[in-house]
């Protein structure tokens, strides 16, 4: 599968995530695919305990990709994840073999109020 393939599978990926669509969604991992959460230390192995998971997530979620970049086997998706009205940045790692997902380690980090000291230096990130 070549990169313009695989990120046509990445889009829809997230398109079905976005949607709900838990079927389109986990089409995309390989049947023993790993995904981690090094947050929590958990680890979910293969797709059937991953779409499980997913599809009893008690939470209102909501997807904002902002940005997919990649090449090859190794693929990382920048979005935000509205989880019951509450903003979360996350990273999605992913590495493929034979053009599905066998690894995935997702990074959760909740928005913070940035210190007012560093001020002269910044501005404000776009959709901030």
């Amino acid at each position: 599968m070549g990169d313009q393939e695989t990120r046509a599978a990445l889009d829809r990926h997230w398109a079905a995530s976005a949607a709900g669509d838990q079927d389109a969604e986990h089409e995309i991992y390989h049947d023993d695919a790993v995904t981690d959460y090094p947050q929590s230390g958990e680890r979910i192995r293969g797709r059937r305990d991953l779409q499980a998971l997913r599809s009893h997530h008690p939470a209102d979620l909501r997807f904002t990709v902002r940005r997919i970049t990649g090449g090859g086997d190794l693929w990382i998706t920048e979005y935000v994840m509205d989880y019951d009205g509450k903003p979360s940045s996350v990273i999605s790692i992913m590495e493929f073999r034979d053009g599905k997902v066998v690894h995935e380690t997702q990074y959760f980090a909740d928005p913070f109020t940035p210190p007012a000291w560093r001020a002269q230096w910044v501005e404000p990130m776009p959709g901030s």
